[in-house]
């Protein structure tokens, strides 16, 4: 596997598998360049809510505004240069802000593989 950057001008959003809200993800790198770890970008609507099961190990790394992330009853909030870390095991409830969001993500393994 080669080096690679990405910025979001790169990103094909798709609606995330089996969810209606207006969320959208844009895997970069995945299992098609041979890696072991699924990156890309996630972009919130405004006032988003998706409640799901956590399949994989993922960072979401916050680059716009602001997400709330809840699980065993504690939300914490993120916003730009702050992480969130969500082990695979997890049931979450994410959270946009009016704003929405632009995120960068990391799972291990490839999430669209364990789903």
């Amino acid at each position: 596997m080669k080096v690679l950057r990405f910025e979001p001008a790169d990103a094909r959003f798709e609606r995330s598998p089996g969810q209606d809200a207006d969320i959208f993800a844009a895997n970069l790198a995945d299992q098609q360049q041979g890696g072991p770890v699924t990156v890309g970008y996630g972009r919130y609507g405004p006032n988003q809510v998706l409640k799901t099961n956590i399949v994989v190990d993922d960072v979401m790394v916050v680059l716009e505004e602001r997400v709330s992330v809840e699980a065993d009853g504690e939300t914490l909030t993120a916003g730009p240069g702050e992480i969130i870390y969500m082990p695979k095991g997890n049931a979450v409830v994410l959270r946009s802000h009016a704003e929405g969001a632009l995120t960068a993500y990391v799972t291990y393994p490839h999430w669209s593989e364990a789903e």
